[in-house]
């Protein structure tokens, strides 16, 4: 299984279990401590969010030239139905091009990265049930562990590790694997910190096999200065919104789903994946 993480320092870890192929990839700590940085002045944010608009709406006013025919409400799953976020991918109309701007994908805290984990933050987003709850999707969705020849890469993994490497994708997304290489990727609660998303996007099209799925996972905990934009002025339902924006216009991907796998709305951690596979050509 592989490991890939969206800070400027990214850390692969890579492990190969039999008969499988692990890489992981995660933020480093390093070895000294170091006082934090104080933030630098940040770039013009543009805040989506206003009184009951979420961003899917804003955007379909601008595609339609001001006018929408639906709203959306962010938030966690209703205590009875269906969720928003399992809804908001269902017949999507997308614009004709990417609707972000660059400085949707700024950042409260634009200091160095590479700083802002020199300091070890050995913390996991979510809590244990939320965590629980992953792990039995991907129990559900992954090749099992005695599959032969199968290679699984974690992008933007923890500080739960075994060997790795290091990397920042928001300085060079260019991942360092070979085409068609991956049967699996699979970001856990990291994919809110790129700052270069369709670039890395289309780096996971590029090493996934055909018919390979991106798995990637998000709940409303973060790093709240070193989120984008976007993100942070957005809810759950946006999220799953945007993230799925990542997968249509990188190219090369299968119209991206969307599950609410929250374990006890309201009470725990929220849990949410967006997912899709490439194209076979």
């Amino acid at each position: 299984m592989a490991t890939i993480a969206p800070r400027p320092r990214l850390l692969l870890a890579l492990r190969r279990p039999q008969p499988r192929r692990l890489l992981r990839a995660c933020a480093a700590n390093p070895r000294a401590r170091r006082a934090p940085v104080p933030p630098q002045a940040a770039r013009p944010r543009r805040v989506f969010l206003g009184l009951g608009a979420t961003v899917i709406d804003q955007v379909a006013r601008m595609a339609s030239g001001g006018t929408s025919s639906r709203s959306f409400v962010a938030g966690a799953r209703p205590r009875q139905g269906v969720s928003p976020v399992e809804q908001i991918l269902k017949n999507v109309e997308w614009p004709d091009e990417f609707p972000f701007k660059p400085e949707d994908f700024s950042r409260f805290d634009e200091s160095s990265d590479t700083m802002f984990y020199s300091v070890p933050r050995f913390v996991t987003h979510i809590d244990d049930q939320a965590i629980q709850s992953l792990t039995e999707y991907y129990s559900e969705v992954l090749p099992p562990s005695n599959t032969p020849g199968v290679a699984i890469l974690d992008m933007c993994s923890s500080w739960v590790l075994t060997e790795y490497v290091v990397q920042d994708l928001n300085v060079n997304p260019k991942l360092p694997f070979e085409d068609n290489t991956f049967d699996v990727i699979t970001n856990v609660v990291s994919v809110d910190y790129l700052t270069k998303p369709i670039d890395v996007f289309k780096e996971m099209r590029r090493i996934l096999k055909p018919a390979g799925v991106a798995i990637m996972s998000f709940s409303n905990r973060c790093f709240w200065t070193k989120a984008v934009s976007i993100w942070t002025s957005t809810g759950d339902v946006d999220h799953a919104w945007i993230v799925a924006a990542y997968f249509h216009y990188a190219g090369g991907f299968e119209p991206p789903q969307a599950v609410d796998i929250s374990p006890n709305p309201g009470r725990t951690d929220p849990m949410y994946v967006v997912y899709s596979r490439k194209k076979v050509a």
